[in-house]
């Protein structure tokens, strides 16, 4: 039985991460004028992303997506060819316009417990040495997708697990405590 495909990233090996990785760039699809992003050092909880939100490369059943504090984030060329792809969704999604890819996605809510952080999709660069995916989120959700039929979901989470890719059907632990502490500060219930 062949192992099922989730994402090039996963399934053609997850590449290492590097220690002191100093950050790269990120290129859109586009085979003239691409829209490039640079960041500043690595990116932080990289994952796979079953969400129907995030972008996807052609027939990848989830995304990689991990984060980046967006001071550590530039727009470096073509940034007139992005658009939001959802004003009111929590994560301003930019894509760009020609190509559909998505190069950022940046949280403008200074209210939301991830204001600050801007998602980025580290496929997108030819450096090696980003942080390697560690988890999966919104497994479920692949369902709602497209990507998966109900009963292929135990294929689904077992690959995960076998890359070392554990799988939830929310965040991973640290980020839901994250949440958690964000909104129990917040509202008074724990002290500052």
């Amino acid at each position: 039985m062949t192992a099922i495909s989730l994402h090039p990233a996963l399934d053609n090996g997850i590449a290492a991460t590097a220690p002191d990785f100093a950050g790269g760039t990120l290129s859109c699809h586009c085979a003239t004028d691409a829209v490039t992003v640079a960041l500043k050092g690595n990116v932080a909880h990289n994952h796979a992303c079953g969400c129907t939100k995030c972008w996807k490369p052609k027939g990848a059943k989830v995304s990689v997506v991990a984060v980046i504090g967006k001071d550590n984030l530039t727009v470096t060329a073509n940034g007139q060819k992005l658009k939001v792809v959802d004003a009111a969704a929590a994560i301003q999604r930019h894509a760009c316009a020609a190509c559909g890819v998505h190069m950022y996605g940046r949280i403008e809510n200074s209210g939301h417990p991830f204001y600050g952080l801007d998602f980025v999709h580290v496929e997108l660069s030819k450096d090696r040495g980003w942080a390697a995916p560690g988890f999966a989120a919104f497994v479920s959700s692949i369902i709602e997708a497209g990507g998966a039929r109900p009963e292929q979901m135990g294929e689904v989470r077992a690959r995960l697990k076998e890359l070392n890719v554990e799988p939830y059907d929310c965040l991973s632990p640290p980020l839901m405590d994250a949440i958690a502490t964000h909104t129990a500060k917040a509202k008074g219930v724990l002290a500052v």
